[in-house]
């Protein structure tokens, strides 16, 4: 039986009224067997430590978090720690057992002053506001935005990745792996377990379960199929040096070298004509496959035949480049 995978890290955990886990911060994580306890470095977090209660009704408690990570997710703290590996490049995507994680997960009402329970958050809230409009301090903020309602948190605001932009933060979550050169623009969007593994550009959606290889580029208003998003247990993926146009889609993965042409969906079940010239010169009907049966392969062009309508795989013989100046991150 091969040697199963483990983590630890110190993290700082916020607790609400009730005693459940909101969030938990780690500055640092590491990949192996954790220390015995006598071994164990100091957790660090000084004055940001609250026994009691704040405003939001929440403690800040130091929690230091074993996590074996091929086997289901065990805590609330757990969960965020193999979240932050994920964002601080320690492991890709799809190569963690993420088993329970949405069970494990509270729903959070997300602030610029950080996390709130849910369930008193309208009494927390006017609690926060009086504090801060009895204050007396020049620029104090009394106002509560509120940012989301969600489990996951924005990843900005626990890892901050080298080499990268992101043009929203709102549209990045805690889960993202993004290599460095990445650039995500204010339209795009990546999901946990999920992200891109070389330079690239991100301007559509990159869906839970999904990467995006080195050089690729995923076009404004585009959509990769995800597991929570209609694929199922399927992982799509793009290869490296592929495009996929503004307002396409794929239900399928890309491999290296492949365009869909703007505005087109190609799905599993897609019918798809194999252009050949020969074929098409001599007015012989071209092969027509599924999309399920090019999925992966390399070198593909996908079009929609503006004569006849009908969505092609034509050959490609490179791929795309990107502007090296733009993703000098």
């Amino acid at each position: 039986m091969a040697e199963q995978r483990k983590a630890w890290g110190w993290g700082l955990a916020s607790i609400d009224a009730a005693g459940n886990t909101l969030d938990v911060w780690y500055p640092k994580a590491q990949l192996g067997e954790a220390p015995a306890e006598a071994d164990r470095p100091n957790h660090g977090f000084g004055a940001l430590v609250h026994e009691g209660p704040d405003l939001r009704g929440v403690r800040r408690l130091p929690v230091f978090t074993e996590s074996n990570l091929d086997e289901p997710i065990e805590s609330t703290a757990d969960a965020y720690l193999r979240l932050h590996l994920m964002s601080m490049r320690l492991a890709k995507p799809n190569t963690l057992n993420l088993d329970g994680i949405f069970a494990k997960l509270n729903n959070v009402v997300w602030t610029n002053y950080g996390p709130f329970a849910v369930e008193d958050f309208t009494q927390r809230r006017l609690d926060v506001m009086a504090a801060g409009a009895q204050s007396g301090m020049p620029g104090m903020r009394a106002d509560v935005n509120v940012l989301s309602i969600d489990k996951f948190p924005r990843m900005l605001d626990y890892v901050v990745p080298s080499g990268v932009r992101i043009g929203d933060g709102d549209r990045v979550r805690l889960g993202a792996y993004l290599s460095e050169g990445t650039t995500v623009m204010h339209a795009g969007f990546v999901n946990f377990n999920a992200g891109t593994l070389g330079t690239c550009m991100i301007e559509g959606r990159v869906s839970q379960g999904v990467v995006v290889g080195d050089g690729s580029d995923v076009g404004g208003g585009a959509s990769i199929m995800g597991t929570l998003s209609g694929g199922g247990k399927l992982r799509n993926s793009i290869g490296e040096h592929s495009l996929l146009g503004a307002n396409a889609g794929i239900g399928i993965s890309l491999g290296d070298n492949c365009v869909v042409e703007a505005g087109l969906y190609v799905t599993a079940g897609t019918k798809i004509e194999v252009f050949d010239r020969e074929k098409a010169a001599a007015g012989v009907d071209l092969d027509v496959v599924k999309g399920a049966d090019l999925s992966g392969k390399n070198n593909i062009l996908f079009i929609r035949n503006s004569l006849t309508g009908a969505i092609q795989a034509r050959p490609r013989k490179s791929g795309i480049e990107l502007n090296d100046a733009l993703h000098k991150n």
